[in-house]
């Protein structure tokens, strides 16, 4: 079965799929991270954009938001946090929802050879992974995490990830000891096609999360889902393990 989180546009086209992999994609537009993509299949897979994404991104843009439909208030920013500094470096270990029934471990996502991010090994449905090369959870700047919604083995570890509600919290264990707790401020859904790059990887002046997953409805011809559920949340708290 297939996901993937659309390409941003303009880009190289896709090459040719090759057998029983998932990719999880990057790429750069107008300065800022390109769209990340989660793409699997029993019998293809998707290839990446070349390039990583930049240190900085450009700050996310008002009058550039996509349309979405909201499946929890949008906020009127996507950075409504005051004041609440950034932690130190620090890689995430394990990330519970309790909302959602999520406990799952983290694995780190890098740049293949030829520019891709590959996604969470398809045989672990509850496995979660985060961009290595992007800020931490907790980290002042937008931390990417992304996980399956299902494989070709059934549901996986995002399937109820739509369901959040704002104010609902994500805690994220973190090697140094300490747990970052994020408090969800909106729960999304983009068309595929209008994914809204700036405002999901854009800077951001204080710690963010993002949540991506696939969502909509599933494609058959296209062996693709048409939407994205991207879950937007700040730090809101900080404590010893």
């Amino acid at each position: 079965m297939s996901q993937q989180y659309p390409p941003p546009p303009p880009g190289p086209a896709d090459a040719a799929p090759g057998p029983r992999s998932r990719v999880l994609r990057w790429a750069v537009a107008a300065a800022a991270l390109g769209a990340l993509m989660i793409y699997n299949s029993v019998d293809s897979s998707g290839t990446g954009l070349p390039g990583p994404p930049p240190s900085a991104a450009a700050p996310p843009s008002a009058t550039a938001r996509t349309p979405a439909t909201a499946i929890g208030p949008a906020p009127a920013a996507s950075a409504p946090t005051v004041g609440l500094p950034g932690l130190p470096h620090s890689n995430p270990t394990r990330l519970t929802i309790k909302s959602i029934a999520v406990d799952a471990p983290f694995t780190p996502l890098h740049l293949d050879a030829a520019g891709n991010l590959k996604a969470p090994p398809a045989g672990n449905t509850n496995l979660v992974g985060w961009y290595a090369e992007g800020p931490t959870p907790g980290e002042r700047g937008p931390a990417i995490v992304a996980g399956h919604v299902d494989t070709k083995t059934g549901p996986a570890v995002f399937l109820m990830l739509r369901l959040l509600k704002p104010g609902a919290t994500a805690d994220i264990s973190r090697a140094d000891g300490t747990v970052a707790t994020f408090t969800v401020d909106s729960v999304e859904m983009f068309s595929k096609g209008k994914f809204p790059d700036q405002r999901v990887y854009g800077s951001t002046p204080d710690p963010q999360l993002r949540i991506i997953t696939c969502g909509g409805s599933y494609d058959r011809s296209k062996k693709d889902y048409t939407d994205n559920v991207v879950v937007f949340a700040h730090l809101s708290s900080s404590r010893k393990a």
